[in-house]
């Protein structure tokens, strides 16, 4: 079965959603920063990833969290290169977290099969023609430049994704490539990460896509909690099964090992598991 083939899967229910490890090649994330920067930590780390259940994986080499430093697209690519080239291939699709079309077409070529935007194409206009070039699925993700406490997030949602969605219908990306991301964590408040993950149900109806859902660590988690980031794991494995109830067919996480046990429990007491 193939990724997109998983995906929509778990998007009608006849599956788990997928675990997307999230390969931080990175100084500055919010979570990991530095640890895997290294070409061979990155490596090893996917493959441990791999080794704990992950579905896919999802390498990124510019850091998205508030006030991030952007990264020269070579300089982006430099980062990526090694770890793409060794894990194509590995039995694990690949992902890049990525919003330059020269990135994406790059790490296409050389064996990724998904593009993580998290501008939704709006970012580089060459974007949606290189994934439909490249033959590739694109995950679409809703984002802000600026908080607005008073915003209607669902007209802010439709005004966006009506936008993205036209993009890449003009350049030939098929709807069945596509994954729709709310976007937790970027440009809204906690009380709106709230609601986005309330709402991921309703998001999934009105545009018939699967939903892709990033909590893990998030810092709305410790708003709401007072925990730092590496004490919001239970918080992110409740929010991921609320989203599941909502329809989620994928979960963007730092921990896959923990993500695959509750998923794997909860076969067993379906009574799913053999």
């Amino acid at each position: 079965m193939s990724l997109m083939e998983a995906v929509h899967a778990a998007d009608r229910g006849e599956r788990a959603p997928l675990l997307m490890g999230i390969v931080n090649i990175t100084p500055d994330s919010f979570s990991d920063g530095g640890r895997y920067l290294a070409p061979q930590a990155a490596i090893d780390h996917a493959q441990h990833l791999s080794a704990q259940g992950a579905d896919v994986l999802d390498l990124g080499a510019e850091s998205t969290r508030p006030g991030y430093e952007p990264v020269p697209a070579e300089e982006e690519w430099q980062r990526l290169a090694p770890a793409v080239v060794a894990l194509k291939g590995a039995g694990v699709p690949l992902s890049i977290d990525t919003t330059k079309a020269f990135v994406a077409q790059k790490a296409l070529a050389a064996g990724a099969e998904l593009i993580n935007d998290v501008w939704g194409f709006q970012a580089d206009p060459d974007m949606a023609a290189t994934v439909a070039a490249g033959g590739a699925s694109a995950v679409v993700m809703h984002n802000r430049h600026e908080i607005d406490p008073q915003l209607d997030l669902w007209e802010d949602w439709r005004r966006f994704f009506d936008r993205s969605l036209s993009l890449a219908d003009k350049a030939g990306v098929s709807s069945d490539k596509l994954v729709l991301d709310p976007g937790v964590g970027f440009g809204k408040t906690p009380e709106q990460n709230l609601w986005a993950v309330r709402s991921l149900g309703r998001l999934r109806q009105h545009y018939k896509l699967p939903v892709l859902l990033g909590l893990s660590r998030k810092s709305f988690f410790g708003h709401f909690l007072g925990r730092p980031t590496d004490e919001r794991l239970p918080a992110t494995l409740m929010a991921n099964l609320y989203g599941q109830e909502q329809g989620a067919a994928l979960w963007r996480v730092h921990d896959v090992q923990a993500h695959y046990d509750v998923l794997h429990i909860q076969r067993l007491l379906a009574g799913t598991v053999p």
